[in-house]
């Protein structure tokens, strides 16, 4: 015999009890009522429950406390709040509390028995789902921005609600979102990753929603797409800034209705994701610029996470520099990983990092290739050198060279006119041996890493800065293998 599921209903207005536990009776769940906080609370403590359902404004407190002390000592429980109609801030906070979802008053019973549905069919989800695996572990920290990021991930996974993951390039933000699928009800189902910023965009109406067979030349079959793929499972929209307008009116349709219309199809087809998205990018900028839709926003930002760079948790540096280095060794095959010596680490603690830890990583894997021994020194890891120290060489070479009657030529930076660089500084080698296409290379992917660095990585501003244009900065940056 099939165990019959139970919810708690708190709401201090007899009317709306009594319609819930209607509804929810009619729906095969057994019920039990509190109007206040301190009986819900002696009901939490007294039984088990599937599902709980609670007001915002109760007599003797507010919702948002139950709907946190249920996140912590009941977390098999889904929360949903009631809201007030419109009550968008207080809804948005129940969601960071915990909450699964919220329903707004007066109560749309469709609406609420969907939620219901969706509740119940997750938590049977969660009871299946196996261990959150090694990918919570390596967000790795101990700095109080990682505790509160990741405290902030175990409230979000349970939810629904849609989570914009904000932070600079380099920080992880496929991995937070990857760590809330793997935390959240949704782990058994696909995490479907896409970057939006590589998607041509006479393809994305495709891509995203799929076609049918003879839609359009060379359509030769029917193809799902990205939304059917992640069904029941989580959709991560990665550099959603690089979204065109267009496509934006239809993905803001696709999110709020819950079904999508394959290329070439008279019918929609409903599908259940939830949606993560992630950009370097102030979209409230863009928003201001009318280069992003605001209803989109408002859509995709319910919950905003922001992801810290690597400068703001300076603690964390050795132990992730030493966790890089193991996960290395392991994938070369290597017994013991490298250990960093001390001058090193002082030298990655004086870095800024403004790549982040992607930036870590790849200056760890191009010491682990180049070293000789079993510990990186300093020398190893080549990192950029500071400015203080580009400064000091370009006085001292300025100083060697004043009894001379050769000048020495200076790079400009267009847009930039203060800043001159002396090529010899931007050259650890001796120019005399360099050959002259290398030593070009050179100066010009310094002047295109700074340009990037004092733009904020802006594609569009550094070209301007630069005197070039888009295009061809997009050609330089790849020719000289810039990321």
């Amino acid at each position: 015999m099939a165990e019959t599921r139970s919810a708690l209903v708190v709401d201090d207005e007899r009317d709306i009890r009594e319609l819930l536990v209607m509804t929810l009776g009619r729906m095969g769940l057994r019920c039990d009522t509190a109007s206040t906080l301190g009986e819900a609370r002696g009901q939490l403590a007294r039984n088990r429950y599937d599902l709980c359902l609670t007001d915002m404004r109760l007599p003797d407190g507010s919702g948002m406390d139950l709907v946190a002390e249920i996140s912590q000592k009941h977390p098999e429980t889904p929360v949903a709040m009631i809201t007030a109609f419109g009550n968008v801030e207080a809804a948005v906070e129940a969601l960071k509390a915990g909450a699964f979802d919220f329903v707004a008053k007066p109560v749309d019973l469709a609406v609420l028995r969907d939620l219901v549905r969706h509740a119940l069919d997750l938590n049977e989800k969660r009871k299946s789902a196996p261990p959150a695996d090694a990918v919570a572990a390596r967000l790795y920290g101990q700095s109080p921005a990682m505790a509160t990021l990741r405290g902030t991930i175990g409230k979000v996974a349970r939810s629904q609600a849609p989570v914009y993951i904000v932070g600079e390039s380099g920080v992880g933000k496929e991995l937070v979102a990857r760590t809330i699928h793997a935390e959240g009800a949704r782990s058994t189902g696909p995490f479907v990753p896409v970057n939006c910023g590589a998607i041509p965009a006479e393809l994305m109406e495709s891509e995203f929603f799929g076609h049918k067979k003879g839609s359009f030349t060379g359509a030769h079959v029917d193809k799902p797409g990205l939304f059917q793929s992640a069904d029941g499972g989580t959709l991560f929209l990665d550099e959603i800034a690089e979204l065109p307008l267009a496509m934006q009116v239809k993905l803001l349709r696709a999110i709020q209705e819950k079904s999508i219309r394959p290329v070439g199809a008279n019918i929609e087809v409903p599908v259940d994701v939830r949606i993560l998205s992630a950009t370097h990018k102030d979209l409230a900028t863009l928003v201001a610029d009318g280069r992003f839709r605001q209803d989109l926003y408002y859509r995709i930002n319910v919950i905003e996470l922001r992801v810290p760079p690597l400068r703001e948790r300076q603690d964390d540096l050795p132990g992730l520099a030493e966790k890089v280095l193991q996960r290395l060794a392991t994938a070369q095959g290597r017994i013991f990983p490298p250990t960093l010596s001390t001058d090193a680490l002082e030298a990655l603690r004086a870095y800024a990092f403004p790549g982040n830890v992607r930036e870590l990583e790849n200056i760890l894997e191009r010491a682990l290739a180049l070293a000789e021994g079993d510990s990186l020194t300093a020398e190893d890891l080549r990192l950029p050198r500071p400015a203080s120290a580009t400064a000091a060489q370009a006085a001292v070479a300025s100083d060697a060279s004043a009894s001379s009657t050769a000048t020495t030529p200076s790079l400009m930076v267009p847009g930039q006119p203060t800043q001159a660089i002396d090529p010899r500084t931007l050259n650890p080698r001796d120019t005399a041996s360099s050959p002259l296409p290398s030593y070009i290379e050179e100066i010009e992917r310094a002047a295109i890493q700074q340009a990037l660095q004092e733009n904020r990585y802006n594609k569009t501003r550094t070209a301007a800065a630069l005197g070039i244009t888009f295009r061809a900065l997009r050609y330089k940056l790849k020719k000289l293998g810039i990321d």
